[in-house]
């Protein structure tokens, strides 16, 4: 038996930082993890994903710019070649983060991490004794509990796609759906997303959305909304999928299927009850505002594995892990503050949000006003011929602080971060009206939004 003042598990962001802040205050600290290490967001997720997203920004802007000027007629995307420029980026991620914690004198192991008491782990043929725990092993996709569930593709299964086929098939209507559909639609395949709700990317703007759909369905994106999948089948030519809405029973083709209906806390194998600690299965560990156990005082969560009032984001797992960290090392004291956190889907061109939504301000009964315009005609979305493009601010009636931004159109994934930073720090539209932007850009156009 080994023994440690803290055992983290996971390798990914809410981890990393928990385990190295530990050990930087002089804890003998070891991580465990079954998988390469580095986390979702660095090997199976953001990182490799926003490569891809790149190459399908490039085909974009050539075919919006062929009227103006540019001749596209050559460029197109070579799958094969983008997914290796993917993994060379990405390949040497699992090393260096593996020789950064020996380095720091953390301890690693590899394998799958089950409780066999209230603070101790089996992992394989070794258990490790702990002071605390820190519960951080983020995420994987929901069990879609339909028949032939294992005919879909997951999110890592796509982005490893040796060659991309010529039908795909998504299911569901988030982002990973939407963002993915974008790609193989500039890379050439033929994409359709399949919601069973009438709405999709629910944590974002509903005006903003339809708008993105419309750009959606313009590229050839079969989207179809209120149509809940009901079956998975092999045919002699793909897969055959069976849905059924409103209107009666619907039967598609594709040669992939993949699955972007959400994901789930990967903690169900972990014998948490073992430890007494509660959790559940879709939302994760039961944590108090110190993101402390409710049941087991020695465990703490952060990231996707918590059940936390944060949205599911990389930032977010990195700031849950830093709190979580200075809690367990000095006692509760620090809460997270989840105000002016922003999100983005990476689709050409991207919808981004942060703050409340026009119905939750409402909800609240506070007194707004919201500035709401198509700037397809604005000189910034003009310039690169983007005809997709707009904007919604909710601004405090009486404060004039910023209580909402949402932003669909060139560069918005880095805008929204002007309006996180307002909300965050309590910034009034009078406040962004006074910054000098620099010029022609994106950012100066801030101030005609508020």
């Amino acid at each position: 038996m080994a023994k440690y003042d803290v055992v983290v598990i996971g390798t990914g962001s809410a981890a990393s930082t928990a385990a190295m802040r530990c050990r930087k205050a002089g804890k003998q600290v070891a991580v465990v993890d079954s998988r390469p290490f580095g986390g979702t967001c660095a090997l199976r997720g953001c990182d490799p994903k926003k490569v891809l997203v790149g190459a399908a920004e490039v085909i974009d802007w050539n075919r919006r710019m062929a009227e103006h000027g540019i001749s596209a007629n050559q460029v197109q995307i070579d799958w094969s070649r983008l997914i290796q420029f993917k993994r060379s980026i990405i390949e040497h991620v699992p090393r260096n983060s593996e020789e950064s914690f020996v380095k720091s004198g953390v301890a690693t192991f590899h394998g799958r991490a089950g409780f066999v008491g209230p603070t101790s782990l089996q992992v394989g043929d070794d258990v490790l004794e702990a002071t605390n725990v820190v519960v951080a092993a983020g995420a994987k996709p929901v069990d879609l509990k339909i028949p032939g569930a294992e005919l879909a593709a997951t999110s890592e299964q796509f982005l490893e796609l040796e060659r991309l086929p010529e039908r795909i098939l998504f299911i569901g209507g988030g982002y990973i759906s939407f963002e993915f559909a974008h790609v193989s639609a500039r890379a050439g395949a033929r994409a359709t997303i399949l919601h069973r709700g009438r709405r999709p990317l629910e944590r974002f703007d509903a005006d903003l959305v339809d708008r993105l759909v419309t750009r959606t369905r313009d590229l050839g994106i079969d989207v179809r909304l209120g149509l809940k999948v009901t079956g998975l089948t092999r045919s002699s030519t793909g897969v055959k999928i069976q849905a059924h809405s409103d209107t009666g029973d619907h039967d598609f083709e594709a040669d992939l299927v993949v699955h972007g209906a959400g994901r789930v806390p990967e903690i169900d194998d972990m014998c948490l009850d073992k430890a007494g600690v509660e959790w559940d299965p879709l939302r994760g560990v039961k944590v108090n505002e110190y993101l402390q156990s409710t049941s087991n005082p020695a465990v703490y969560a952060a990231g996707d594995a918590a059940a936390s009032a944060g949205p599911p984001l990389t930032p977010v797992a990195s700031y849950e892990g830093k709190i979580a960290a200075e809690n367990l090392l000095t006692g509760n004291h620090r809460r997270p503050n989840y105000d002016g956190i922003p999100t983005v889907v990476f689709t050409v061109p991207p919808l981004a949000s942060v703050g409340l939504q026009e119905s939750a301000a409402r909800d609240r009964g506070l007194a707004f006003r919201v500035n709401h315009e198509d700037t397809s005609s604005w000189y910034s979305s003009r310039r690169v011929a983007e005809r997709y493009s707009g904007f919604k601010t909710l601004i405090d009636e009486q404060t004039g602080r910023i209580l909402g931004a949402h932003l669909l159109g060139p560069d918005a994934a880095e805008i929204i971060d002007i309006f996180a930073l307002a909300i965050r720090k309590g910034l009034t539209s009078a406040d962004l009206k006074d910054v000098i932007y620099s010029y022609p850009t994106v950012a100066s156009d801030v101030p005609y939004m508020i």
